[in-house]
């Protein structure tokens, strides 16, 4: 390896970068999220709305007024409940939109810096293809050890969930419950009963808006920590897939 540049950060595109994300979070909040503020005000008004709905069956020769004033709490409770999940989905949907379009825009820097100075499509198709681990590895060749950063772990933990919530069942669950199971709702935690954990599923996935502050946090200090340049000298052991790729195409073209 030389002194060349193979990989820069400009200041004005890192700049960019989290200006456009801090956007999409704030819209997120202020457009989507903003809309479930007063869950509780709005079940009050849907049990008030059954009551005012349900009054030209009431009879008080037959009817106790109590049970209309009941199912009336029980509609207040089910509206609440769907209206909590609903926005629960919603913040998964912001989420998920949220670190497809950081994984998107860190492949797409990578294969135009690579376009710099190698000719051919082969890296730049195993840079769209490789998984997060293997995109980690590259990252980690350039000296930058990303793996020991408290924001490696929370984007890994976002990655996870970002999977559970599009899959359902599956690795990413199993990794999620062995290195995350924060993100998952254990309703029998406090039971006192053993292997609560096991039977949690996909439908336990639960992120709560600190923990979403969090994931968006962690890719804001990603980009602040990518590093200005790297040279040729300093990637001291490029991943092997990374390698075999450059390799590769320069056997083509000699």
């Amino acid at each position: 390896m030389n002194d060349y540049v193979l990989f820069k950060m400009w200041g004005p595109h890192r700049l960019s970068l989290i200006r456009g994300h801090q956007l999409y979070v704030e819209q997120a909040r202020k457009r989507l999220l903003s809309q479930f503020a007063n869950m509780e005000a709005e079940a009050e008004r849907a049990s008030d709305e059954w009551l005012k709905k349900s009054s030209d069956r009431f009879d008080p020769d037959r009817h106790d007024p109590s049970e209309f004033y009941e199912a009336a709490n029980d509609a207040g409770i089910e509206f609440y409940q769907l209206l909590s999940d609903m926005r629960d989905q919603t913040r998964l949907s912001v989420i998920a939109g949220m670190f497809h379009e950081w994984e998107k825009q860190l492949r797409d820097w990578l294969v135009r810096e690579i376009q710099h100075w190698h000719q051919g499509d082969t890296p730049i198709a195993k840079v769209w293809s490789a998984d997060f681990g293997k995109i980690a590895d590259l990252l980690e060749s350039f000296g930058w050890k990303i793996r020991s950063t408290d924001y490696f772990n929370a984007l890994d933990a976002c990655r996870l969930v970002v999977n559970v919530y599009k899959h359902g069942s599956g690795k990413s669950l199993d990794d999620l419950k062995a290195t995350y199971p924060e993100y998952l709702e254990d309703r029998l935690g406090g039971s006192g009963l053993p292997g609560t954990l096991d039977l949690v599923d996909y439908t336990n996935l639960k992120v709560s808006d600190d923990q979403f502050q969090a994931f968006s946090d962690a890719i804001v200090a990603f980009w602040r920590d990518v590093p200005a340049s790297v040279a040729g000298s300093e990637i001291s052991k490029p991943p092997e897939w990374f390698k075999k790729a450059i390799l590769g195409d320069r056997a083509v073209r000699s």
